[in-house]
């Protein structure tokens, strides 16, 4: 009696958002793949590369708005691989940075299916970058941290700890608890005139930048009206995006020196 074939499942990141930056070994294993489940955060044109016999199965979630529950995703992973397929898990970013990847990885392992991880660019990194900001910069930035900012309530990350330690705090998943975040970090004695810069689906083509400070951001994106995601970036490094702007238009100056750029058309709106 010949054996069943047990499947394979790739982990792949699918980058933040725009499509040209996924890996070509990302690519190739979309081309290859029998399965693809896709998250809310890839790019769906990245689904172009599928052959037209793939199966494309949508499991992203979105706050309040779960499509699929993380158990189920590793089952269907599971499952899928069981029948002998070639199954991609999609994911925006990189499956390792506050992706689940090794939730999935765990449970693949323990389901004895074989895997893979294709790392991804990060948009801890890539959306500063669009918006002409470096998370390091020699003179003002030796260290930065990525944090995430889904949960506040029971919260265990040391926000005035980060203030001090790092130069650049990089915030994902957080524009829902912005005030909160911005409060902490005062409590912890930040200092209200921190630079700070929201970035709108990052490195997309309807990217926009806000930029401020801890004492005032939270009150201008509740002005612009930003919606996830969001990548908050902390540091003096912001001051650089006004020089290094190159996605886009630059930030307007304003008295503060800081303001508003839409990226996707160049426009500049004052903050």
């Amino acid at each position: 009696m010949t054996a069943l074939r047990i499947g394979k499942v790739f982990l792949v990141g699918a980058g933040p958002g725009d499509p040209e930056l996924i890996t070509l070994k990302g690519q190739r294993c979309l081309a290859a793949a029998e399965a693809i489940f896709y998250d809310e955060l890839a790019n769906r044109e990245l689904l172009e590369f599928a052959s037209n016999a793939a199966q494309l199965i949508y499991v992203g979630k979105r706050p309040g708005k779960h499509c699929t529950n993380q158990r189920a995703i590793e089952a269907l992973l599971i499952d899928h691989a069981r029948q002998g397929q070639m199954v991609v898990r999609l994911k925006g970013g990189d499956p390792f940075v506050f992706g689940r990847g090794g939730e999935e990885a765990l449970a693949l392992r323990q389901a004895g299916i074989p895997f893979e991880i294709v790392p991804g660019i990060s948009s801890a990194i890539a959306a500063p970058a669009y918006a002409g900001i470096p998370v390091t910069h020699r003179g003002k930035a030796a260290s930065f941290a990525v944090v995430t900012g889904h949960g506040m309530v029971g919260d265990a990350t040391d926000w005035a700890g980060l203030s001090r330690s790092v130069d650049t705090l990089v915030i994902l998943m957080g524009l829902g608890n912005l005030a909160a975040i911005m409060e902490q970090l005062l409590a912890g004695g930040c200092s209200a005139q921190r630079a700070v810069a929201l970035i709108e689906s990052g490195t997309r083509s309807g990217q926009i930048v806000v930029t401020g400070t801890v004492g005032d951001i939270a009150g201008r994106a509740r002005r612009y009206r930003l919606s996830s995601p969001v990548t908050i970036v902390i540091g003096s490094v912001v001051g650089l995006a006004d020089q290094l702007d190159w996605f886009g238009g630059r930030p307007s100056s304003t008295c503060d020196g800081f303001g508003l750029a839409a990226a996707s058309t160049g426009s500049i709106a004052a903050a």
